[in-house]
């Protein structure tokens, strides 16, 4: 069997000598296999010295790149990028507000009541104000006529007419219609911010027993109670608050 000799070794490409696939330096085709020749030649593309078109500058967020040598420097106004918000911000902020401490909305229902009570309050005082000025107008002043047996003879009822003159009560009796014997009875004085808009009203009934009927006097839920006794009112005495309280409670008053 015949065996090659180190002669007969195929050398490597890498010591194949570089052969053009242009034209050769006598002006004619390199010997080239049918395969490989070129049938296209490659385009190149020249690139221009001197630009006579002018190059438009380029902005972002402020920043202009200097203009390429030999073109011409145009000035343009700068313009403003609008910012839209990325989405993912949106989200962001959404989970966040879902993520709240439940004491932040605990907070948030314990405000919003406490300023319902303020505004329901401011409601119900000016209402409740409103409709004392159109009762008793002002200062509150309340009148009534009552059967007391004081110079009464004529057939006239006694006119009552109390009145609340600078937080200071006063109770002003006209016996039987006849003004040349008017009473006037001193009542308590009032200390409060807006006790001179506290309406005073009156009723009579016989607190003592002795048939003949007491005058009540009502304000800010109290009440003063004044005994008829020869022909005028006085203020009650100790002894007779009592036999007075347990009157009115058995009469519900």
């Amino acid at each position: 069997m015949p065996v090659l000799e180190s002669t007969d070794k195929i050398a490597p490409k890498s010591i194949l000598r570089h052969r053009p696939i242009g034209d050769s330096p006598t002006g004619k085709t390199a010997d080239l296999p049918p395969t490989v020749s070129p049938i296209v030649q490659r385009a190149s593309r020249s690139r221009p010295v001197d630009v006579d078109e002018p190059v438009v500058e380029w902005q972002h967020n402020g920043e202009t790149n200097p203009p390429r040598a030999g073109a011409k420097r145009v000035t343009t106004a700068p313009k403003t990028l609008l910012h839209i918000p990325h989405p993912k911000t949106r989200l962001v902020k959404s989970r966040n507000l879902r993520r709240a401490h439940p004491l932040f909305y605990l907070g948030i229902g314990m405000l919003a009541m406490l300023v319902l009570w303020l505004l329901l309050s401011a409601v119900v005082s000016w209402f409740t104000t409103t409709l004392d000025d159109l009762r008793y107008g002002r200062p509150r002043t309340f009148q009534t006529d009552a059967w007391v047996g004081h110079n009464e003879q004529t057939g006239m009822p006694s006119h009552f007419i109390a009145i609340n003159l600078h937080r200071h009560i006063e109770i002003i009796e006209i016996p039987g219609g006849d003004a040349s014997q008017t009473r006037i009875y001193t009542g308590p004085q009032l200390y409060g911010v807006s006790d001179d808009l506290v309406p005073v009203t009156l009723n009579f009934i016989d607190v003592n027993g002795d048939h003949r009927p007491d005058m009540l006097v009502n304000f800010q839920g109290s009440r003063i109670v004044y005994i008829n006794d020869q022909g005028q009112f006085r203020p009650m005495r100790p002894t007779e608050r009592s036999q007075a309280e347990q009157f009115l409670q058995h009469q519900g008053q």
